[in-house]
């Protein structure tokens, strides 16, 4: 018996006016459920520009505890309206501590759990340690009405461990909610192709479906300018990509699988029958070596 489930990828430039950026990622979402995706994921901290260029103390005001973040609110509503699923990306405030996370809202407005951040860049304009805490919920994933997903966000999509993660805790379909643009301290590296091939090998180790969606556009911060990558996509489960927009394209990619025949392809592969986890200790200490 088939399951299908379709996913879409989008991606959009991000004003200065949250009400702005909610209404177009709102329009988005309505385009994609109108060609009948299910999942729909949009971009990481699509409410304001990117804001971790350069440390300001300013921008730390921009976090909102969960009940008071105006994207979810917004959000729930149109997923229960459309019944979509919608990973949210926002800036959350938990306590005095800062996350970058990502609220799960299911088709009938719920919120099933935040994810928060797990893996932190610290670079020329992309300095997310002084905005954010490193994540302490773990990698996760949801049971959602169309799929069991696991979500990523940005940096983590880096690290074929949390795409391993959530796989082994049965995730179908990852996603990664992303900002990635030009490398301020060496215009020479051009990250794109990287970026996406690094995904699509998460896609093509756990035999499983893979939507990432960055923004687009050239946003400035205090003397700094990132051009966005853009370039959102979809990977089926050979890490072949099926779907893809633009560098500068503002848009909606959608894309159906069978989740039921993509189950019996792992379950054939033996990449999950085969694992050897008494092999793994050097994956668990910070320099690699096992304890003796």
């Amino acid at each position: 018996m088939s399951r299908t489930v379709t996913v879409a990828a989008t991606q959009m430039a991000c004003a200065t006016d949250t009400a702005t950026n909610i209404a177009n990622a709102e329009k988005h979402v309505r385009e994609a459920a109108g060609r009948g995706a299910q999942i729909i994921l949009l971009q990481a901290l699509f409410e304001t520009p990117y804001f971790c260029q350069k440390p300001n103390p300013d921008f730390l005001q921009l976090a909102t505890r969960v009940d008071d973040n105006p994207a979810i609110r917004h959000f729930q509503t149109l997923a229960r309206e459309l019944q979509v699923v919608l990973p949210i990306s926002f800036y959350e405030l938990a306590g005095q501590a800062r996350f970058n996370s990502v609220a799960v809202i299911d088709a009938d407005g719920r919120n099933l759990g935040i994810y928060r951040q797990s893996h932190l860049p610290d670079g020329a304009g992309y300095q997310e340690r002084y905005c954010f805490a490193p994540g302490d919920s773990g990698f996760k994933v949801w049971n959602t009405r169309y799929a069991r997903i696991g979500v990523g966000i940005c940096w983590d999509q880096w690290f074929p461990e949390c795409a391993r993660a959530m796989a082994l805790q049965g995730a179908e379909v990852l996603l990664y909610p992303t900002a990635i643009g030009s490398e301020l301290d060496d215009a020479s590296i051009l990250a794109r192709d990287h970026w996406q091939r690094v995904q699509q090998g998460h896609a093509g180790a756990n035999l499983m479906p893979l939507v990432a969606s960055n923004r687009i556009g050239v946003e400035q911060q205090d003397g700094y300018a990132i051009s966005f990558h853009g370039s959102s996509f979809i990977a089926n489960q050979f890490g072949e990509k099926v779907e893809e927009l633009g560098e500068s394209e503002a848009g909606v990619r959608v894309h159906s699988f069978d989740l039921a025949k993509l189950e019996q392809v792992r379950s054939a592969w033996g990449t999950f029958r085969d694992r050897r986890p008494d092999l793994y200790t050097p994956l668990t200490p910070p320099d690699g070596t096992p304890a003796s």
